[in-house]
């Protein structure tokens, strides 16, 4: 008999049996949860193997870890790249037309580097928002795991971990730059890069040269390796264009810095950032500025404008105003990028450029 004098009813004690049993698997379904999300097995959309510092409820991530796998996904993206060109089976297709009227081409290269950076990204830091140049089917999903090895030049530059808050960081992915010159097999033109903002701003880049396999990296107030050149021309510099609208900035630049201006179009964001650098390869130009005078978007300039803040140098707006990598994916006002130069004294001697943008 039960004590006190209370009887249990079978029903009773057959309805607090089953309550005890639903907890005991709730508790249990969450630990293998748990254990599968470690293994890479979520069934999330990105979802896999966090990094260390990547928490379940956002956490921090460490900008050095995101480096190194930023390097390793413009690297692993590269691969896809340069696989596709030299198959030479490229499935070009238009995705539209630019603001130009020119052909958006978008070919396999693109599609599978952006598969292989987007995931490999993903997986290693799910908390953090990634926006990347290509459209991510989720038919196409692949769990990438970083074997979390931070390479030794990076440990060199980068002596300790910076932990940001990963709600702050916004990752922008260019899986293949210069996409119109890839399919004319020009491939000195074309890259592959990573940019991490924090806040808005660009605190880290990844610029790889596929086909030089030649990689850049920078981090803001971390270090790089990469250093810009000993000397530029701010009198009479060689400026670096897009080979689409190169007549459109050269009859300015030469009104601006006179005739002996060079006036030099090229294809890609990142080459021509690269540009402006000492960069340790024989295909690679060399140019004093980088103007662009229409609407461009944030994955083509971040990495670079990472990389040039890093250095010491700028990009900004034809008007002189920094960029914000977070919001919108584009921006309006044309850029202006240089390096151990008066930067603000060359805004000012381009007061036609962003009217000239803007028609």
């Amino acid at each position: 008999m039960a004590p006190m004098g209370i009887r249990l009813s079978p029903l009773g004690v057959a309805v607090f049996c089953l309550l005890g049993l639903g907890v005991l698997y709730h508790l249990y379904s969450g630990f293998l949860a748990g254990r599968f999300s470690l293994f890479g097995l979520s069934s999330e959309p990105g979802g896999g193997a966090a990094g260390p510092a990547a928490a379940a409820d956002g956490g921090t991530v460490d900008l050095r870890e995101m480096l190194a796998v930023s390097v390793l996904a413009a690297v692993r993206g590269g691969d896809e790249v340069r696989r596709v060109r030299e198959s030479n089976v490229l499935h070009e297709k238009s995705k539209g037309k630019t603001r130009e009227g020119a052909d958006d081409k978008m070919t396999s290269g693109d599609v599978l580097s952006n598969r292989k950076m987007f995931y490999l990204l993903k997986t290693a830091f799910p908390s953090v928002q990634i926006n990347t140049e290509e459209h991510v089917d989720a038919a196409d999903q692949e769990v990438i795991l970083w074997d979390h090895k931070i390479p030794e030049d990076i440990l060199k530059e980068v002596t300790t971990p910076k932990e940001v808050p990963a709600e702050s960081v916004t990752v922008w992915i260019d899986p293949l730059d210069a996409t119109q010159e890839y399919t004319e097999d020009l491939r000195k033109y074309v890259t592959t890069m990573v940019c991490v903002a924090v806040n808005g701003k660009p605190v880290l880049g990844v610029i790889h040269k596929p086909f030089s396999e030649y990689t850049a990296w920078a981090m803001v107030d971390g270090g790089s390796n990469v250093k810009a050149r000993s000397s530029y021309n701010e009198k009479t510099p060689r400026i670096v264009v897009s080979r689409s609208h190169s007549g459109m900035v050269r009859q300015v630049a030469l009104q601006t810095f006179g005739n002996q201006t060079t006036i030099i179009p090229a294809g890609g964001a990142g080459y021509k950032v690269l540009a402006l650098l000492d960069v340790p390869d024989k295909s690679q130009e060399k140019a004093d500025l980088y103007i662009h005078v229409t609407y461009i978007k944030k994955w083509d300039i971040c990495a670079g404008n990472a990389i040039l803040k890093a250095l010491g140098g700028h990009m900004t707006t034809l008007s002189g105003e920094e960029i914000s990598y977070t919001g919108s994916d584009g921006i309006e006002g044309g850029l202006l990028a240089s390096i151990r130069m008066n930067h603000q004294a060359l805004v000012r001697k381009l007061p036609d450029l962003e009217k000239t943008g803007h028609k």
